[in-house]
């Protein structure tokens, strides 16, 4: 209200300060119940107040609370008030209010407005009446009357009005009933009645149940155990069990031992069954020599027995109880003679200090031994307990000599106790024991020993120097001096070098440390031995061997050693226009010096001129084609490769490979020029490439020289055949060794081998492999041919036992075999399998052998230094794969010969006719451009 005095009287002086302002007050009450959860719906402040909806947002309406927690919050949107926290009536009011609530103020500006809001919270029963225990014990007498009452404990509970407690029931209701009487304030008082008298002896306890309920819907309830003790009367005497007791000890006994015990019985309980026992008309030596507790009823002896004294004690006990009841019982002590003098033992010279190195026979210490009693109880024997090194002798009488009987180790057992034992002959005998505790000193008998036998450290590379690498320990098991382990480094020659330069060891704690960085690469491991010597005289020493083992760090980055980096000239890959998926152009070569996964390296195509042409492996670094080589793609291709080992970080080196996609050599050289027109101009090269030509040249006559002879030689027998008689059978016509697949009339110089070879030559096998436009020239070196190979599985062209042809254009078709232009193939025999129709003319014959002598020229000049780095699989650098196998077979594209230096696998003939006839006509083979505009020439001629 203070809060709301102060606000009504600023908005005031306000309005007289400015006329656009003004002042308003008014007040609303909402009730909710407790417990409500977060954002449920207290009241509608605009359509209680009746304001504008707009007003609240404009007037930027907020809610101020005095005592600053605010339990509800302002929705401006709607103009709801809704709840913020949620509110417990029993935390905020007392049980005893029977209102509870809590006040704000809505403060509204542009004019101010204040506006008070009492919001009622409502009590729900969400508690259960509770008792302040969960059980109630009462004592109540076997003789009290009927009517008696009994206050028990009223049950407590939060909630107010009919959620309040309202009514008390009690189970079961034999001797009890319940009375309840309102006090003042809302409590009641809640008494046990007793309706019908309490036995002890037929039933000793009672066991009630007391149920206060609320007034809620739904009803809540809570319970408190009774549990009633029944008190007994004393109306039972005490009884002693035996009518009397007799007990014989010995003379001596000890003071406060148990004699004896004594026992009565009552059967009444708690007080009226308390017994007590004391003694009956006894005499004060008696009382002097025995004692009774009066609890327990035990006898215990209070003085010295004497057996020369008296032999027989008797006196009588009486049992009591609490009413004045009583019963008594004699009791008889009687005392035996018993050997009570114990052998006594004087030291007389003792050394509690020995050394280790002690003789046998050394004396310990001197001893007497005495005993007062006669005859066999006087007589007193001495022995120390067994385990021990020492013993004793007797050289006088009743005088003993404690001496080492073997040899002593401080390190065994440092200390002795020497229990010495003097036992008469008494029955019982008694004995008598002393105690001597000797120690032994420690001598330099035992050298260091380290903990094991062999350390082994792992040190990474490129560690900085006094680095801690290990650290030897060595135990010695003397004392003092004699265990102080000083360590030492043997130097010893390590490859050149002492171990002193590698490693320095710390004389005390045993630590080495690096005294250099190491170098994996120069030194994988180095052996130690290191010396443990002790602080003794004379000192005693131990070695032990220590390995380092270096580790690898990935501090080298892979090398690349092919292709080869040069600055003078430019290198290329040459890759045939009709190269297939799958074509190897290069592979990429690289080494790490490193080693584990840090020399693991893995090859990644980082830039290329057409990323969707090449592709590089991971493992292997090789260069293959994606995607078939198109006439569209450029000649000079550009390619980065990146050659990353395994290491954490990883290091990485980089590799240009430039690749030319060409069939021939002017197309090349129009992409990379001629490095003989370079500034710097190379006299060996010159060299090299004049050499090349006329070797060339050679072959090229030769080759010439040696085919026109063998061609006139089969030219003259074939006319001759031709001008026999007709009765010779018709020799078929096979064409020569040599084969043009593309009908250009020239062979291509791009030769593509796929090897398999194994250590076992005759399992090895090479593929010579055509694309569309390549012609591949093979040579006979036995003089044979045989037929083409059966397909054993036409069916699945992948299942092939045997090597299979390339591709499907393998055969020559009727337009690119050599002979007559009118040559046709006749239904009985398949195209490109049968005899030739006509022998060829010379012109055509001609034709073949020009084209033969330039392919071989062509590959003569591959394999010479001149080609520029154009092919680099005839170069001697390059790997085994790219290296043909001439001993296995080799298939003949469009020819019917099949050339084999396997003796085992036998070459097979020409097929059958029927065979031949069911063979489809194969499909024509792709032709390049170049391969198209020869195919026209030749047939407009």
């Amino acid at each position: 209200m203070a809060v709301y005095g102060v606000l009504s009287r600023l908005s005031c002086a306000l309005f007289f300060c400015a006329h656009f302002l003004r002042c308003a007050s008014g007040q609303v009450r909402y009730s909710v119940p407790e417990e409500m959860p977060r954002g449920s719906f207290v009241g509608d402040i605009v359509k209680d107040l009746g304001l504008e909806p707009k007003r609240v947002t404009t007037g930027k309406a907020r809610i101020f609370t005095a005592s600053g927690r605010e339990y509800v919050e302002l929705d401006r949107d709607k103009g709801h008030i809704i709840v913020k926290e949620r509110m417990d009536r029993e935390l905020l009011c007392s049980s005893a209010t029977s209102t509870c609530s809590i006040s704000f103020e809505i403060i509204l500006e542009n004019p101010i407005e204040l506006y008070r809001v009492t919001v009622e919270i409502l009590d729900v029963n969400d508690n259960s009446p509770a008792f302040p225990r969960g059980e109630i014990q009462l004592e109540i007498s076997e003789s009290a009357s009927v009517g008696a009452r009994f206050s028990v404990d009223s049950a407590l509970d939060p909630d107010v009005g009919l959620n309040g407690i309202q009514s008390y029931s009690i189970h079961p209701t034999d001797h009890f009933s319940l009375k309840t009487q309102s006090r003042a304030g809302s409590g009641k008082n809640v008494e046990l009645v007793l309706q019908s008298p309490l036995d002890r002896e037929k039933e000793e306890h009672q066991y009630l149940t007391i149920t206060a309920a609320d007034g809620g819907n739904p009803k809540r309830s809570g319970t408190v155990k009774i549990r009633i003790v029944v008190l007994d009367i004393n109306d039972n005497a005490p009884v002693f069990k035996q009518n009397s007791y007799r007990v014989s000890v010995p003379e001596n006994t000890a003071k406060g031992t148990l004699l004896l015990t004594v026992n009565a019985t009552d059967a009444d309980t708690a007080s009226n069954a308390h017994i007590g026992y004391y003694f009956e008309h006894t005499t004060p030596k008696i009382r002097d020599l025995f004692s009774v507790d009066a609890s327990t009823g035990e006898i215990r002896l209070a003085g010295e027995l004497d057996f020369e004294d008296a032999s027989v004690h008797e006196f009588k006990l009486q049992a009591k109880d609490q009413g004045g009841l009583s019963d008594s019982s004699e009791v008889v002590i009687e005392v035996t003679d018993v050997n009570d003098n114990t052998p006594k033992i004087t030291l007389m010279s003792f050394s509690n200090t020995l050394p280790e190195n002690s003789p046998p026979g050394t004396v310990v210490a001197m001893i007497n031994v005495q005993d007062s009693d006669a005859e066999d109880n006087g007589k007193v024997t001495c022995s120390i307990d067994g385990g021990l090194p020492f013993s004793t002798e007797s050289s006088l009488n009743n005088y003993y000599s404690i001496m080492t009987d073997s040899s002593l180790d401080r390190e065994e057992k440092a200390e002795y106790n020497i229990t010495i034992t003097a036992r008469d002959g008494g029955h019982p005998p008694l004995s008598t024991t002393k105690t001597l505790w000797v120690k032994i000193s420690d001598i330099n008998d035992h050298s260091p020993q380290f903990e094991h036998e062999v350390y082994k450290a792992y040190v990474s590379e490129n560690n900085s120097p006094s680095l801690s690498l290990l650290r030897v320990k060595a135990h010695d098991a003397d004392l003092g001096a004699n265990a102080r382990v000083s360590y030492f480094i043997v130097d010893t020659d390590l490859n050149g070098a002492l171990a002193s330069s590698l490693v320095s060891i710390d004389a005390d704690s045993g630590v080495i440390y690096a005294v250099k960085s190491f170098d994996y690469e120069q030194l994988k491991s180095f052996c130690i031995t290191v010396k443990a010597q002790d602080g003794g005289s004379p000192p005693l020493s131990a070695n032990t061997s220590v390995n380092f083992i270096i580790q690898d760090q990935n501090d080298n980055a892979p090398q690349v050693l092919y292709p080869v980096q040069t600055a003078g000239s430019v290198l290329a890959e040459m890759v045939p226009r009709s190269a297939d998926v799958g074509y190897l152009v290069t592979k990429v070569v690289a080494v790490d010096v490193d080693s584990g996964q840090n020399a693991w390296l893995s090859y990644k195509l980082q830039k290329a001129t057409d990323r969707a042409l090449f592709e590089v492996g991971a493992q292997n670094g090789e260069i293959r084609t994606v995607r078939q080589v198109s006439d569209k793609d450029a000649v000079k291709q550009k390619l980065t490769v990146v050659v990353e080992d395994n290491g954490q970080p990883s290091r990485s080196a980089t590799v240009n490979i430039n690749v030319a996609v060409a069939d021939t050599f002017p197309e090349v050289l129009s992409e990379f020029p001629d490095p003989a027109h370079d500034k710097d101009y190379n006299d060996d090269l010159t060299f090299y490439l004049v050499l090349a030509l006329a070797v060339v040249s050679f072959l090229f006559i030769v080759s010439i020289i040696a085919i026109l002879s063998v061609k006139c030689y089969r030219w003259r027998r074939e006319r001759m055949f031709y001008k026999s008689g007709a009765n010779l059978p018709v020799i078929p016509y096979y064409p020569p060794l040599y084969a043009d697949v593309g009908g250009t009339g020239t062979l291509q110089h791009v030769y593509n081998y796929e090897v398999c070879g194994t250590a076992d030559s005759r399992k090895s096998d090479i593929k010579v492999v055509p694309s569309s436009s390549q012609s591949v020239l093979s040579m006979d070196f036995s003089g044979g041919r045989t037929g083409p190979r059966l397909n054993k599985h036409p069916a699945d062209p992948d299942v092939d036992p045997e090597q299979k042809p390339p591709n499907t254009d393998w055969r020559f078709t009727q337009n690119q075999r050599p002979g007559p232009s009118g040559a046709a193939a006749t239904p009985e025999v398949a195209v490109g399998t049968g005899p030739w129709p006509n022998p060829p003319t010379e012109a055509e014959q001609l034709q073949a052998l020009m084209a033969a002598a330039n392919e071989v020229s062509e590959a003569t000049n591959t394999l010479g230094p001149g080609t520029m780095g154009l092919s680099t699989r005839y170069s001697p650098q390059f790997t085994l794969q790219h290296v043909p196998d001439y001993r296995q077979n080799v298939y003949i594209p469009g020819s019917t010969a099949t050339l084999t230096a396997n003796p085992q696998q036998p070459q097979q003939a020409l097929p059958p006719p029927q065979a031949a006839t069911a063979q489809p006509e194969p499909p024509k083979a792709a032709q390049t451009p170049a391969s198209k505009k020869k195919s026209t020439k030749k047939e407009k001629k």
